[in-house]
């Protein structure tokens, strides 16, 4: 049997049950059906007598005969019950779905095994709809202890897709399939890696003989399918080194220099030196840079992409940076022109509402070379924009960008693309890091500049609130500005937009004009009107910001002292560290203070005390990845690299690490896969990258 086959072909599957394994699980080849791996196992090594059975709701598993069945009328329509004996005593098995079907199914006098969980009446044992099956049958079938239960769902068990019908199809397949299931790893690489092979690891995640080898199956199937994540991520990365040629950045030069000696108003610490000779040996390389990097809130990206564009500057480049918001553009071309000021680099900035005439004159200077620097949104991606030669491209926050406009950059040299400078202040954890971005080269900014004091963030309840008022005022009377922020959750925008303008006006009545001015910004209203607000905060016009999240990437007020959170426990992890990160940017002590009602899940207070505890973005990355799973984390389930059907990038972790490091140990000895040897590693890999799409071939 061909695996690519359709599920139709397995026996047992009609075309209306394949369209349901389809619709809900996904399934549409025999290969799809033959790695729905089971998620637990039922232990059926045990079988009791009616006389032993204990007063609880345990599943068990017992040999007898249906002696008697009949159908007993209730208000609504009817239930079956057959009494069931064996040598020491009877029970009664009842159903109250399908009677009709089930009764004339049923055979008197004939030995069944039953499984299922027990319900007790005034000490008298049944069980509700247990699963049978003849003994002659189950005499038949490939024997386990351990019963495989598979994924499934309300409406293919309403369908009648019950887990035996599961396991049927799944035995069914196996037999008539098991001959033709191919091995991707050659017999010198399980050895090498002690791995089981693929027969025998299909067989023993459906019908593991044992605690043992079903342990073993699932290392080897894990192993497999996070061995060919890495394989094809750490591919790219050498097809890029090697196709991809990069301009050459040769010299370091006076702008770089000058810099570097005159102008910048700090020492850089050790992190940003390490970056910076990253940096600078891949750009002298010959090949394309495309290197992520990360660094908490505060922690000096922007001046080594600064330096980075200065070294293109210095070997006849231009550079750009590409944020997600206006406002975050509009911050990082106030910053870096007030720090060349008085150089003659010339800088400038191009968003969505930056007025036709000025639009002119920046294309005009992009084209003939004079604009060194361009600063701005999604507006330079536009095709009209085009550079006289584009040597180096920053990416902001960029998991705010799609694949398309990421690719958009490359085309902006049409011979040889721009090196790529990806910066993130969204820590990314080592796990997910080596499974979504293990084609970047990654540098890590891991130390704050010195002098930054850390937030001090504590939580408090509602019942609070007055003392928490007491401590805004003290704060103003120093001249610090404060922020209130509350959630936003799209599914309840007018709910949302309601509790935004009740704190608004209590916040209000507390802080009354003209003492106290106070701005509002949230996602209703029009940018314009959102910029202005803004605006105000950011001069010092208004001393409290009452928002909603759209504060929570790129506002910078170092004057900003307090941070407040309402109703913390309906936001993220990652979500309360990058808005932490909006205060604490000047020399003042800065605070965070999380808002909550009394009742909290526990998810909740893990990460309200998560964020009392550490202020270590990647620590609370880690916890974050832990509580939400790797398929809800920046998006990964919507990009197509981490479609696992058994693996687990949290969980599995340290597999992860031994697949990577085999991975890397392979294209050592083999780079393109070439030796005999290793062809059916070749073609799996083949196989994957033409089903891999677009994502495969920019980060």
């Amino acid at each position: 049997m061909n695996l690519n086959q359709p599920v139709t072909y397995v026996k047992g599957v009609s075309v209306a049950r394949a369209e349901l394994l389809y619709s809900e699980l996904g399934i549409r080849t025999c290969n799809d059906l033959l790695h729905l791996f089971p998620f637990r196992y039922i232990d059926k090594t045990q079988f009791y007598t009616i006389k032993q059975l204990q007063q609880s709701s345990a599943e068990v598993q017992i040999v007898g005969k249906i002696t008697n069945v009949q159908t007993v009328k209730q208000k609504r329509g009817s239930r079956l019950v057959a009494t069931f004996s064996d040598a020491t005593g009877s029970m009664e098995l009842v159903w109250f779905k399908g009677v009709k079907w089930i009764k004339d199914s049923l055979k008197l006098n004939t030995p069944y095994v039953i499984y299922g969980k027990l319900n007790w009446f005034n000490g008298v044992a049944n069980m509700p709809h247990p699963e049978l099956e003849l003994v002659s049958e189950y005499k038949k079938k490939l024997q386990t202890a351990m019963q495989p239960v598979y994924p499934s769902t309300e409406k293919l068990a309403n369908k009648g897709v019950s887990q035996k019908i599961m396991r049927s199809m799944l035995q069914h397949l196996l037999q008539q399939a098991f001959s033709g299931i191919q091995d991707p790893f050659p017999a010198y690489f399980l050895d090498q890696h002690k791995l089981l092979g693929k027969k025998e690891s299909i067989l023993n995640i459906h019908y593991p003989k044992n605690q043992e080898l079903l342990a073993k199956a699932q290392y080897r199937l894990k192993f497999e399918e996070l061995f060919f994540i890495q394989l094809q991520l750490l591919m790219k990365k050498l097809i890029n080194k090697s196709k991809n040629r990069g301009f050459v950045f040769e010299h370091v030069g006076e702008h770089f220099n000058h810099f570097y000696k005159n102008i910048l108003p700090f020492d850089l610490t050790n992190a940003q030196k390490r970056v910076l000779k990253e940096v600078r040996k891949d750009v002298g390389s010959g090949a394309q840079m495309n290197r992520l990097l990360q660094g908490d809130v505060g922690s000096g990206k922007t001046i080594v992409g600064l330096l980075s564009m200065l070294l293109a500057i210095d070997n006849g480049y231009q550079a750009t940076i590409v944020a997600p918001t206006e406002i975050l553009a509009t911050q990082h071309y106030n910053g870096i022109t007030e720090l060349l000021a008085g150089t003659s680099v010339k800088v400038d900035l191009l968003t969505g509402s930056t007025k036709t005439k000025k639009r002119r004159e920046i294309h005009s200077g992009l084209e003939e070379g004079s604009l060194h620097i361009l600063i701005g949104t999604h507006a330079i991606l536009e095709d009209k924009v085009q550079f006289q030669n584009l040597g180096l491209a920053i990416i902001d926050e960029q998991h705010r960008f799609g694949v398309a406009q990421r690719r958009k950059l490359w085309d902006k040299n049409k011979n040889i693309p721009p090196h790529i400078l990806v910066m993130t202040a969204t820590p990314i954890p080592r796990t997910l890091a080596m499974s979504l971005y293990g084609d970047l080269d990654i540098s890590v900014i891991d130390e704050l500049p010195p002098g930054r004091k850390e937030v001090k963030t504590v939580h408090r309840y509602d019942s609070n609130r007055l003392s928490v008022f007491k401590f805004i005022r003290d704060e103003i009377a120093k001249g610090r500005q404060i922020y209130i922020v509350y959630p936003l959750i799209q599914e309840s925008a007018s709910m949302d937009y309601k509790d935004l303008m009740d704190g608004y006006e209590s916040i209000s009545r507390e802080f009354p004009s003209p003492k106290y001015q106070i701005s509002i910004v949230h996602g209703q209203m029009k940018p314009e009107d959102k910029d202005h607000e803004m605006d105000r905060f950011i001069k010092g016009e208004t001393q409290i910001m009452v928002a909603t999240t759209v504060i929570e990437v790129g506002v910078n007020v170092p004057n900003a002292s307090v941070m407040i959170i309402e109703s913390a426990q309906r936001f993220g992890l990652s979500q309360l560290h990058q808005l932490r990160g909006r205060v604490g940017r000047g020399a003042e002590q800065s605070y965070c203070i999380l808002l909550t009602s009394y009742e909290l899940s526990s998810d909740a207070k893990t990460r309200l005390k998560t964020m009392v505890d550490t202020s270590d973005g990647f620590k609370i990355a880690e916890v974050d990845l832990k509580l939400r799973g790797p398929g809800n984390i920046m998006g990964t389930q919507q990009s197509g690299v981490l479609n696992l059907k058994i693996a687990d990038v949290v969980k599995d972790s340290p597999i992860l690490y031994q697949a990577r490091q085999a991975a890397i140990a392979l294209l050592n000895t083999d780079p393109g896969l070439n030796l005999p040897e290793n062809s059916s590693i070749l073609n799996r890999y083949q196989l994957l990258q033409r089903k891999s799409g677009v994502w495969s071939n920019i980060s």
